[in-house]
């Protein structure tokens, strides 16, 4: 006669023995990497892969190697220049070295975060508003490198820095308003003044050329009046010899 209880010694083993390979199993997607510390001592870098640990002493920290995306929350800055606005960033960063990111921070996410923080104020207060506005790209490359230099010790890469928001009072936007309008006025009159500039100097030579040919000037006299006689019919235009206006020209030039 079977007897399944002589079986269950074997049967509690034969458990036991699958709950600990179970448990000394470990798999790791290309992304990650594992710590792992054996009796409390840091032992190597695991993963990616199929690999074994030994349940009870061995534990094991799963650390991503993936870009972390961090915004920054709005920070209030003031400017060189005593200006008070709020600038938000977006940081991008990695862990490259995971026993670093683990031993040598208690939590880097946190960390990394707190020093942005602190890093953004520090470095917009000491530029102007001008700058903050216009230099991006250079500020940028500064909160980079300098994100980067101090989350090098614990082993985290800081790719990218990027100022997200810019938000100005009230009253700083009405005033950079009204100076972008005076800039604009400017710039109008500027121009309007380069016109006439080369107007005048090109009435000048075309002076010139029809005080050295008289025929050009009598051509242009007709070719005045042809214009005048198309654009307002309703007018009568009595011509005056050119010859005439020539003497007066003439004479009023020997007084």
């Amino acid at each position: 006669m079977f007897d399944i209880f002589s079986f269950l010694p074997i049967i509690f083993i034969i458990g036991l023995l699958i709950m600990f390979v179970s448990s000394a199993v470990r798999i790791l997607p290309e992304y990650e990497r594992g710590v792992l510390l054996r009796l409390g001592r840091f032992v190597g870098v695991r993963g990616p892969g199929l690999f074994f640990i030994i349940p009870g002493i061995d534990r094991l920290i799963r650390v991503t190697l993936r870009t972390t995306v961090f915004e920054v929350p709005a920070q209030d800055v003031i400017t060189r220049d005593n200006v008070t606005v709020k600038v938000s960033a977006v940081i991008y960063f990695r862990v490259i070295e995971p026993q670093k990111a683990f031993i040598e921070v208690e939590d880097y996410l946190y960390a990394t975060s707190q020093l942005s923080q602190t890093t953004l104020r520090s470095v917009l207060g000491q530029v102007d508003l001008d700058e903050l506005l216009s230099n991006r790209e250079k500020i940028n490359l500064e909160l980079q490198q300098i994100l980067d230099r101090h989350t090098g010790p614990w082993g985290v890469k800081v790719a990218n820095v990027e100022v997200k928001n810019i938000d100005l009072p009230q009253e700083m936007q009405r005033a950079i308003a009204k100076q972008a309008e005076a800039e604009r006025e400017r710039r109008a009159k500027v121009i309007h003044a380069e016109g006439e500039l080369q107007a005048s100097e090109k009435l000048a030579q075309a002076a010139v050329i029809l005080a050295a040919e008289p025929t050009a000037l009598q051509l242009r006299y007709l070719q005045t009046l042809t214009e005048i006689g198309t654009e307002k019919n309703s007018t009568i235009i009595f011509p005056v010899p050119i010859d005439l206006i020539k003497m007066f020209l003439e004479k009023s030039g020997k007084e």
